[in-house]
């Protein structure tokens, strides 16, 4: 069974692309926030030249700008459309946010941990921690052979 992933990480995440590369490889359908389908992936660079510090006026203001709401609705529909969300640490704030949006809306969630990340408690709410690409794809395919003999 082809699983729908959402990859949920961050544009610094030097391994984001090699787990999105080595999932479709296993056969699944994986959305890439760097290359969302039909369009350039969202950086503040497209709604600022400022440079940080952020205030909070300035923060509400780049939220609101059209690209801004066009790159929250690419990857919030990529998000409803998937069936399983995976973290991929190192991440951000947003990977938070889109990991913990996943586990409240029911899908399968996974967190593939880095070292050096000081431990997070919420991420208890993921169905699955796991410490290499080997073991997420293992988590990944166990899924899809519960999903077959339930089938039977």
């Amino acid at each position: 069974m082809t699983r729908r992933i959402y990859v949920a990480s961050s544009w610094r995440c030097a391994r984001q692309s090699d787990i999105v590369k080595a999932l479709r490889d296993a056969g699944h359908d994986v959305y890439d926030f760097k290359n969302p389908p039909g369009r350039t992936g969202f950086s503040w660079r497209q709604v600022t030249a400022e440079p940080v510090p952020w205030s909070a006026e300035r923060t509400r203001e780049v939220l609101a700008h059209p690209v801004s709401q066009a790159g929250f609705d690419t990857d919030f529909n990529a998000m409803k459309w998937c069936d399983t969300l995976v973290m991929v640490q190192p991440c951000g704030r947003s990977a938070a946010l889109e990991l913990g949006w996943g586990a409240g809306a029911g899908k399968r969630t996974a967190v593939l941990l880095d070292d050096n990340q000081e431990p997070e408690l919420m991420l208890k709410a993921a169905d699955c921690l796991v410490t290499s690409l080997a073991e997420l794809l293992a988590w990944l395919e166990s899924i899809e052979q519960r999903a077959d003999a339930r089938s039977r």
